[in-house]
Order: C-alpha cells, then structure tokens, then sequence
C-alpha cells in the first residue's frame, strides 16, 4: 500500500478517536465495521493493510486483538491534516458569478432616486449610482449557493430609513467587475421580490451601455472578498 486510500483514513482517524495512538485498545472487526459505516470483512481488511503498511500494529491473545497506531500511522495522518487544514483556512480572493440579463420589473430607478439612499450611497460608494439595476438571473446553482454564502463576507452597509409614507430596508454593497469592463456593487436588500436566482447590479454608470449587452446576454460578475475573520 504506497499511499492512504479513503478507506484507510477513515480507520485511522476512527482508531485514533478510540485513543489508539500511544496504547494497545481493544478491538473487534464487527464494531469498528459499524463505526465507519462498512462491513465487518471490510474493516477486517483495512487493519491487514494497514499493518502491512506499518502504520498500526496488532497485539493478539486469543480471540481477542488490540491495535496501536505506529509513528508512521500518526506521521502519515499529521500530513493529512495539514493538507485539509490549510485547504479550509484558505479564502478565495473573490467570488465569481455568471448569468444572464433580464429585464427588471423598473423598481430600481425608483429606489436609486430616494434621498434616503442616495446620499448614503454618494458618501460611502463615492457616486450617486446610475438610475435602476441592472437585474441577472443566475447560470447555475452552485452561484446561487455562492450568492448566499456572500452574506457573510464585509460588506457596505447602507442603513434603512423611514420617510412619511413607509420604512424602506437596509442594502449591503459589495464593490464588484461587470465582465472585468466596468465598476459595480452587487447589492443585497433586506427586502425584495427576487429569488435567491437573482442578483442586482448597481453602477455610476449605465452598465448594459458599458459593457455593450442587452436584455438575453451572458454576464460575469467578479467579486473580491476579504477571509471570513
């Protein structure tokens, strides 16, 4: 056995968890098969191959055995670990996005055009943003698992207010590329008739003129992300 397969992995780590690094525990096939969710002549066979590889030996008398994790098993297993531990402290340096434009129900300009965010947006974007959003309907699932998974990312917050007549929500900015031509914020509302399949783009500039696409156009959106503290 040159290498750890999945299957030896998960018996050590199961080995490792029943305190098998520095002391002979007893053991039955039957019950580390049930452990790891295989049968007993697979479990059986795991521990043959890992004594054959030197990563665990085994003490038997009579019927019964005991297994103790080797140097090697504990050294092999610490690579593992490594490996998987700088994998998920490491962020992506932005979150991609891909879809299409649709054309939006014109609630946007109107939105855009109230003081109450406007002056916000104008202090905390740098710009009164272009009247309207420009509205995208996600390609693929895994970009709207990414739209939500977003939410937690920093973002530009722009507070809620209330007026005379109603109490609008707060919108979290995310500076954003529009096919890496053009300058946006990817926006999430506290309150939307959208479905987690679309995003909304707001811009200082109009961003179908910029990036010369209609209605029915393939889009990408680039958006960078600090690591989740």
């Amino acid at each position: 056995m040159p290498e750890l397969k999945v299957q030896h992995i998960l018996t050590l780590a199961e080995l490792f968890a029943k305190g098998a690094r520095y002391n002979f525990i007893p053991i039955t096939t039957s019950s580390l098969g049930k452990s790891i969710c295989k049968s007993q002549q697979a479990a059986s066979k795991h521990l043959l191959e890992l004594e054959s590889a030197g990563c665990i030996e085994r003490l038997r008398s009579g019927q019964k055995v005991s297994v103790r994790i080797t140097t090697k098993g504990h050294t092999e297993m610490s690579k593992i670990f490594s490996v998987l531990k700088s994998s998920l402290a490491t962020s992506p340096s932005f979150i991609e996005f891909k879809g299409t434009i649709i054309s939006g129900m014109g609630e946007g300009a109107y939105y855009m055009s109230l003081k109450g965010y406007a002056k916000q947006f104008k202090a905390k974007l740098g710009y009164a943003p272009f009247p309207g959003t420009l509205n995208v309907k996600l390609k693929d699932k895994e970009f709207i698992e990414a739209k939500r998974a977003l939410d937690a990312y920093p973002a530009i917050m722009i507070n809620g207010f209330s007026d005379d007549k109603r109490t609008y929500g707060w919108v979290k900015c995310y500076p954003a590329r529009a096919n890496n031509l053009v300058d946006t914020a990817l926006i999430l509302l506290e309150r939307t008739h959208h479905d987690d399949s679309i995003i909304e783009l707001i811009s200082k500039d109009n961003i179908k003129k910029a990036t010369r696409l209609s209605t029915g156009s393939q889009i990408s959106i680039h958006v960078p992300v600090k690591p989740i503290s």
